[in-house]
């Protein structure tokens, strides 16, 4: 065991330290105490020590290991190579603790122990091991049934929220379209061919549990088309403090319906007068914040769909960009075709029109929200307008004219 002052200060303090569960799987796995030592070296001399470079992988993928080296192999020989392993996770990460054994075995077997549940874009994480193990650990996974995961410039797993296996607010069922379009779009996950990376996630809810609008490329957020339905009985029992708001996840024992509800909704379309409340839902932007506040009152519409997003990422240069929408409601039945397609139409024209390491959002906004919508032929709703009259990105083309002269109607 390498020896680790500056690392056995992390595990001073109250929470749990990823050093104290190192040195446990050290005690066995050469690679875990080199792991150890080379991170020491580098608090040491203030630089990082690991490396890509070398392209590695299992027969008939082209992603799905990130490989990894190290600089000074003759020191830590044991992390020489530390390549990573994605695999596919289940839909809503949901797992037997028979398949968790499994899991925890094969990486036992043929690499670190060390394992992370889960990476930021869902999969199942095995960190570190040799060139020679990555096939026999892939022979062993899919005897299993599982596979691999996207990495590089492909599309990456996709993700979902519970959905309405645990969740009441979910207005489509969110595992059933992620593994649909796992199952559909194999060839992309599998063989890296776009521009960069391409993510898509699914939320059941505007509440967007999984953070799609923030970090997916497509985000798939559930919506209702009709009205929020109101239990009045119930109103009158949290203005009367009987029940608790936010289901009691608040310090606060009693609902001031005016103040914490009517007076913050961002569109001021509610009304709290006389006891009752109103909603005018055609103005509704379907934030949650009622619904959150006043479960037991307040229930998502029964018209399930999904609003569709596009083009969130942080890029380090130019800041973090949140996803557009692109089509503010669609219904999400299967086999999703409609959903699939539009996928289909995106990446043909990212493809064709992106740089190398350009993510979709960036190309849609270096080249127009025009000149996307006309590259995808999706219709452009008023949604993406930022600024009402003020700032625009659709200009009217002389086409435009013609077809409103031809008796084009704007309004549906």
């Amino acid at each position: 065991m390498h020896k680790t002052p500056l690392l056995d200060q992390l595990e001073s303090g109250p929470w749990p330290s990823f050093v104290k569960d190192l040195k446990r799987v050290a005690g066995r796995k050469k690679s875990a105490a080199d792991l150890l030592g080379v991170l020491e070296r580098s608090y040491k001399d203030k630089i990082t020590h690991w490396k890509h470079g070398g392209i590695v992988g299992v027969l008939g993928y082209g992603s799905g290991i990130i490989g990894r080296y190290i600089d000074i192999p003759d020191e830590f020989p044991g992390v020489e190579h530390f390549h990573t392993v994605r695999v596919n996770q289940p839909s809503g990460w949901f797992y037997t603790t028979a398949a968790l054994r499994d899991l925890c075995d094969i990486w036992d077997r043929h690499g670190s122990s060390i394992l992370n549940v889960h990476g930021s874009t869902g999969d199942m994480i095995f960190l570190g091991t040799t060139t020679d193990e990555l096939e026999p650990t892939f022979a062993e996974l899919t005897a299993k049934g599982w596979d691999l995961g996207g990495s590089g410039s492909a599309m990456r797993t996709p993700s979902c929220c519970v959905g309405k296996a645990r969740c009441e607010w979910s207005c489509y069922d969110t595992m059933d379209l992620c593994y649909q379009v796992t199952q559909d779009f194999q060839f992309e996950m599998h063989r890296p061919s776009f521009p960069y990376k391409f993510k898509v996630k699914c939320s059941g809810c505007p509440n967007d549990c999984v953070a799609a609008v923030a970090r997916a490329d497509m985000s798939v957020i559930g919506v209702w088309k009709d009205d929020i339905r109101i239990d009045q009985a119930a109103v009158k029992a949290y203005a009367a403090g009987e029940i608790k708001p936010a289901g009691g996840g608040t310090v606060y024992t009693k609902l001031d319906i005016k103040a914490d509800v009517t007076d913050l909704c961002p569109t001021i379309c509610m009304s709290y007068e006389g006891g009752k409340l109103s909603i005018d839902n055609k103005n509704c932007n379907h934030c949650m914040h009622c619904i959150n506040m006043m479960p037991q009152a307040l229930r998502p519409g029964t018209e399930g769909g999904a609003t569709l997003l596009l083009g969130s990422h942080a890029p380090i240069l130019e800041g973090a960009q949140m996803s557009w929408v692109i089509v503010p409601f669609m219904a999400m039945e299967a086999p999703y075709e409609p959903f699939i397609d539009l996928i289909g139409r995106i990446h043909e024209w990212w493809s064709e029109n992106g740089k190398n390491r350009e993510r979709v959002g960036e190309l849609m906004l270096r080249l127009g929200m025009r000149n996307f919508f006309l590259g995808v032929d999706l219709p452009a709703p008023s949604q993406t307008v930022r600024t009402p009259r003020a700032n625009p990105f659709f200009f009217w083309h002389a086409e435009d004219f013609e077809a409103e002269a031809a008796g084009r109607k704007y309004i549906k």
